[in-house]
């Protein structure tokens, strides 16, 4: 049941993304009908994405992005500058945001939940001052993520990680690195460490057992093996979260963290890569309105500008 009428959308879709080619004629037709005057803006570019952003968020009173996790998490910074709520078509790949937030896959379904007009405040990452609603890591699907290349994640989609992964684990060594926490400092040697905002990322596994996209706070893991293949032992409880169990997985819950390398290596957010160590790391609660399914009983959230 559309709540409100009248409502300007600013349309965010990148026409060479994986499903940036599917025809977006019946997702603005089922916008429309929920009471939404939408206008579309192509992009190509992430960095074009938060310049579209600011420059039209006068005209519009939300903002809808098409696309995977990387690309909503580009346009993070921008939109909470906006003050905007913002809905998300579930378009990429592996679409672990919309999983956490229970958004529909199917484009039109994912439509009607924004034109419903619940809103959920959720947490933001950030490293170095980039934004991740996932996870931000550094050491394995880092070079995982540089050694997909996006014809091979265009055309096989979640295989392609697989495939890319199957390489990666031949060649991967592990690195030495600090971890700061709450003014403590450990040193570790490990294949990755992993700062979590959310619940799910890695096409659906889970960042820690109990972790939510709006508890306050950032879940580190860290993978301190003797062996890598041993991982394959592992990924049931990655799966549930539970990998913590694991004497090989050091892991911690806090709001700020600092990561230090043996030398500087590459931060992967969300599945693009986007700063180097020394890494800072730091959680925003409730600084972004995200238009989500309501839970039962649960009131309806804002649709105008979030508060700031």
């Amino acid at each position: 049941m559309n709540l409100q009428t009248g409502r300007r959308a600013l349309f965010l879709v990148n026409p060479k993304a994986r499903r940036g080619r599917e025809p977006v004629e019946p997702i603005l037709a089922r916008l429309k009908a929920g009471g939404l005057d939408v206008t579309v803006e192509p992009f190509e570019a992430l960095p074009e994405l938060a310049r579209d952003i600011v420059r039209l968020r006068e005209m519009a009173d939300l903002v809808i992005v098409c696309g995977g996790d990387g690309t909503v998490s580009s346009a993070a910074v921008a939109v909470m500058e906006s003050g905007l709520p913002m809905g998300i078509m579930p378009m990429g790949t592996a679409n672990d945001l919309a999983r956490t937030l229970n958004i529909p896959m199917d484009l039109e379904e994912a439509a009607d939940v924004i034109a419903a007009g619940h809103t959920r405040k959720v947490d933001v990452g950030t490293v170095n001052g980039h934004a991740f609603f996932n996870v931000a890591s550094i050491g394995l699907s880092t070079e995982l993520a540089q050694s997909l290349d996006p014809q091979t994640k265009k055309r096989w989609g979640r295989l392609g990680y697989a495939i890319a992964a199957s390489r990666v684990l031949t060649k991967v060594r592990p690195f030495k690195a600090t971890i700061t926490e709450k003014g403590e400092t450990i040193r570790v040697s490990t294949y990755q460490i992993a700062v979590g905002n959310g619940r799910h990322y890695g096409g659906g596994n889970v960042v820690e057992e109990t972790a939510a996209i709006d508890d306050g706070h950032l879940d580190l893991y860290s993978l301190e093996l003797t062996n890598v293949w041993k991982l394959a032992l592992m990924l049931r409880s990655f799966r549930s979260g539970r990998h913590g169990a694991w004497k090989e997985v050091r892991t911690a819950r806090c709001v700020e963290f600092d990561i230090e390398t043996d030398r500087p290596r590459p931060v992967n957010t969300d599945g693009e890569i986007v700063t180097q160590t020394p890494a800072h790391f730091k959680v925003h609660p409730a600084a972004i309105s995200i238009f989500a399914p309501s839970a039962a009983g649960e009131s309806v959230g804002s649709t105008g500008r979030a508060a700031a």
